[in-house]
């Protein structure tokens, strides 16, 4: 039997499919999901997305959450010791594992590996080292659905803020983006897709430049409202 594991969810593609992954592959069997609000916003820590939608999320995936609030800015070690206080709410459950979505930064393994190591407990990385151009093309064909939720306008144009993430955003990619975001480029929503039960309707809201990101916001709506 393939043991029980929360997911880091990140309201992104790359925790999204990491869930489908790990559940399609026999890797973990899927228990809940752990998230990091900014406590400031109330939106998803980075990605920029609003806890309506998250909760949305949440709901459509099935699955208990535990939401671990930040401050922002967030020092690392507030960061760290909350992560702890989580990651023994999880194990008081008996879970020992966290699927993550991370694709090729070996850096940010190492970390993860590290730090729940120390807490007794292991990562589990069903999309390790998978060719990203390849990746991204089976997520869309999966029948995931996301929208660029946040970028860096130092590495992508403005223009690429709440695009859908589709086979047309992979061929509008500048030379040198990795087509899944890996080095921080883009970050995204998902809506729809193979680990949810049903689609998340969203109409678009105002794209704002913040802390040297730009985020664009995407509102829950009912599905008569659904922004195409």
């Amino acid at each position: 039997m393939p043991p029980k594991a929360f997911v880091s969810w990140s309201s992104g593609k790359d925790s999204a499919y990491a869930l489908h992954e790990a559940r399609r592959l026999g890797l973990a069997e899927i228990a809940g999901v752990l998230t990091t609000i900014n406590e400031v916003y109330d939106r998803v820590a980075m990605h920029g997305v609003r806890a309506a939608l998250l909760d949305r999320q949440i709901a459509a995936l099935g699955l208990p959450a535990i939401k671990v609030p930040i401050p922002s800015p967030c020092p690392n070690d507030i960061y760290e010791a909350r992560m702890e206080e989580a990651c023994e709410r999880i194990k008081a459950q008996g879970i020992r594992h966290i699927v993550f979505g991370d694709l090729y930064l070996e850096d940010i393994r190492a970390y993860r590996i590290e730090k729940l190591s120390a807490a007794g407990m292991e990562p589990i990385f069903p999309l390790w080292k998978r060719e990203t151009g390849s990746l991204a093309r089976e997520m869309i064909a999966s029948g995931l659905s996301a929208r660029i939720a946040c970028l860096d306008p130092r590495k992508l144009d403005r223009s690429f803020a709440g695009r859908r993430f589709d086979m047309d955003f992979l061929r509008d990619l500048p030379n040198g983006i990795d087509p899944c975001g890996e080095n921080g480029e883009f970050h995204t929503a998902v809506t729809a897709g193979p680990m949810f039960a049903r689609e998340i309707p969203v109409r678009i809201g105002e794209t704002v430049e913040r802390d040297g990101f730009v985020f664009t916001d995407m509102i829950p709506a009912p599905s008569c409202q659904t922004d195409k």
